[in-house]
This record gives structure tokens, C-alpha cells and sequence, in this order.
């Protein structure tokens, strides 16, 4: 029986036929790492380093590329904005439909002394801005926001809570883990002082793969969490002072970045608007056949604004989990079932402690897909 994966929210399947054969390529011929040596290979891998943080830079009108740090992963750099940022007296605000790469580290932060708030959305995990404003304190910090969600798919309005940081000169930091690559984000528009990404997800790329943008201001504000070598200053124990090298010790994985960087130029030829439009699609079609399902219940928009392509269902009377291991077994859709690391974003849906089945499409999805997984859920 032939699958339909589903799951995107996770990892973006399949990835562009480049990505893979431009990992393999610096597998099998080039070999050397980045920002150590001088010889041909090491330069050809610095210039493959280069382009990404260009493309990253042209994908998300950021400047200047210094700034542009590569890092393990969205979580990765969700720990050093948290981590590298707050101290003992410091207070936070989120929302209430954080993923755990933020609930968790600030958890432990407050065991510290570091404070937060947490600021509820509405019943489909909608945030209003003015809630935001009314939730800062004197001692207010950092404003942390998840763009999109991994459970509903709700998009949050960052332009209107970057506004309002602005106003109080109050550092904003933007997780875009399910919206970078399938709809438009501009760092400046937005009035960023930080953007995580993910390379795995919408961005096309492997898995072990990451970005941080930072804005030179709020970078000079940041400690790092990890240091080691870098190639550079290599006469100093100190951690050096100059962007990217004080937040990225360590040999980094070319082998990924030789992905990620080949995942962004098919991105730039394929547009993001053409993928918003592509996932748009998917969704209305999606939305439209549960509609006609009277034994699901949607959670979540009901509509296409402010949203991503990201759905869950909820099976009223029965365990989810039983099934989304039928829809798997029976009819070969592949889904994720759970709490999905953001057990606060369940709460505030109304489906904690059960969860929820999502069903999340990307850029190579099919209108057959999305049919089969209606008949699926229709049949099961």
C-alpha cells in the first residue's frame, strides 16, 4: 500500500532531488570543513557556507550577513535567545501556544529567578495583540512569540506584537518553526530583534539544521551558551567578539549546510508565495471535506485566515492514538498523534491531556493526498 505522508509540521518529505544530491556531492569529493584550512576543498566548502547565509539573508530581508548565524537547530537557537538573554529578575512574555523550545527553557530559567507571562489565546489559539502590551512589566525583558502553530496551524499577528516591542524598546524574538518557507517573513517588517528557524521543515533542508538572525543591537546584548573553538582567534582562549564566529563554536555539519543552502535556491526558484498559495489550497480542500464529517471535530481556524497548513483532529469518544495507528495500517496515511511538544498550545485548545491527530502538508503534497486522507478519516 502506497503512503501519504503527512506530517510536515515535523519534517518537510521528500526533500528537493538537490538537497540530497548536494549533501552526497561534499560527501564523496570535497570532505573538509569550514573556516579551519586554506586548501581548495576547505575554500569550496567556505563559499557553499557563504551562499546560505546569503540566501537566508535574501529569504528574510535581513542584514548584514555576519548575523546570520548557522545553528544545530530552531531549538538550539530558541535556548541561546532564552539562556544568552534573560537573568535573575528578568521577566519574560509568551504565549499560550509556546512549543516545549521555549516553555522548557524558560521552566528552568525561573528556577533562577527569571519570571514570565503567560498570555492566553482565544479557543483557536488566536492571540490578540493589546493583551501582549498589557501583560509587560517594568522589568519586561523579551517578548517571545511563536509564529504559526504546530497544532492548530493559527498564525499570530508578529507585525502588530512587534509594534507594540518597539514601542517599549522591549527585544522581540520570533519562532518561525512552521512558517519559515511556507508563507513570507521580513525580519525588519516585523521589528525582529531575533528570528529562529528550523533548515528542516518548510525551509526544504536536513534534519541537524538551523538559523539564527539577530539584530546587531540585541546581539551585542547576548552571551553565548557554548564556546570552543572556531578556527579563528585561534591565539586566544578568549570566545571571540566578532559575528558569526562568538555563536558558532565547534565544527559545524557541512554536510548540512551543503543541504540547507541547496534546499534555499530551490526555494528562490520556486517562490514562497507560490507555496502559501500551493498550501492555501490544500487547506481549503482539507477544511471544506471535514466539514462534511459529522464524528470529527476540528481544532482550531475553521477558515483559511491567518494560518498555515496545519491541521488537527479530534475523535470524540474514541483514543486518537487507536486512531491514527488505523489510518497508518488501514489506509497508509501517515499523521502525528499527541500532545506534539506543546502541551500549553493543547490546554488552551481545549484537547489536554488527549491531543489531538494532525494532518500537515507541504510544497510536494497532491490534491490526491489530501482526498485519500478524507476518505481515511470518513472511513475509519
Amino acid at each position: 500500500m502506497e503512503t501519504v505522508y503527512l506530517d510536515n509540521a515535523a519534517t518537510s518529505f521528500p526533500k528537493p532531488p538537490q538537497v540530497l544530491r548536494q549533501m552526497t556531492r561534499y560527501l564523496e569529493e570535497v570532505g573538509a570543513t569550514v573556516n579551519r584550512s586554506v586548501y581548495g576543498p576547505a575554500q569550496a566548502a567556505g563559499m557553499v557556507e557563504l551562499r546560505l547565509r546569503q540566501r537566508l539573508c535574501q529569504l528574510f530581508h535581513f542584514t548584514p550577513m555576519t548575523h546570520a548565524v548557522l545553528t544545530p537547530g530552531n531549538t538550539w537557537g530558541l535556548n541561546l535567545v532564552l539562556s544568552g538573554f534573560l537573568r535573575p529578575g528578568d521577566h519574560c512574555v509568551v504565549s499560550s501556544m509556546e512549543h516545549n523550545a521555549v516553555m522548557r527553557p524558560l521552566q528552568s530559567l525561573a528556577k533562577q529567578g527569571v519570571t514570565f507571562t503567560r498570555v492566553p489565546c482565544d479557543a483557536v489559539g488566536r492571540l490578540e495583540p493589546k493583551d501582549v502590551e498589557n501583560a509587560l512589566q517594568p522589568d519586561t525583558r523579551l517578548v517571545v512569540l511563536s509564529h504559526g502553530s504546530n497544532v492548530s496551524g493559527t498564525v499570530q499577528d508578529a507585525a502588530a506584537v512587534g509594534e507594540i516591542c518597539y514601542r517599549h524598546r522591549i527585544p522581540f524574538c520570533l519562532d518561525g518553526a512552521q512558517t519559515a518557507g511556507h508563507i513570507p517573513v521580513d525580519f525588519s517588517a516585523l521589528g525582529l530583534s531575533a528570528l529562529s528557524v528550523p533548515g528542516h521543515k518548510g525551509l526544504l533542508g536536513p534534519s541537524g539544521m538551523g538559523a539564527l538572525l539577530l539584530d546587531p543591537a540585541f546581539a551585542a546584548r547576548l552571551t553565548p551558551t557554548i564556546s570552543g573553538g572556531t578556527g579563528s582567534a585561534s591565539d586566544s582562549e578568549e570566545i571571540p567578539s566578532y559575528m558569526p564566529d562568538r555563536f558558532e563554536p565547534g565544527t559545524p555539519n557541512v554536510p548540512g549546510i551543503y543541504g540547507l543552502e541547496a534546499a534555499l535556491q530551490y526555494l528562490e526558484w520556486t517562490g514562497v508565495e507560490a507555496i502559501a498559495a500551493h498550501d492555501r489550497d490544500l487547506t481549503a480542500r482539507f477544511l471544506d471535506g471535514v466539514r462534511s464529517i459529522p464524528s470529527v471535530t476540528l481544532v482550531g481556524p475553521d477558515t483559511l485566515e491567518d494560518r498555515v497548513g496545519v491541521v488537527s483532529l479530534d475523535f470524540p469518544g474514541r483514543d486518537n492514538a487507536e486512531v491514527a495507528e488505523a489510518l497508518e495500517r488501514e489506509f497508509g496515511i501517515l499523521t502525528r498523534c499527541g500532545l506534539h511538544c506543546a502541551p500549553s498550545a493543547h490546554k488552551t485548545l481545549g484537547t489536554f491531556p488527549r491531543g489531538t491527530i494532525r494532518f500537515s502538508w507541504g510544497w510536494f503534497s497532491t490534491e490526491s493526498d489530501i482526498d485519500r486522507a478524507l476518505e481515511a478519516v470518513r472511513s475509519v
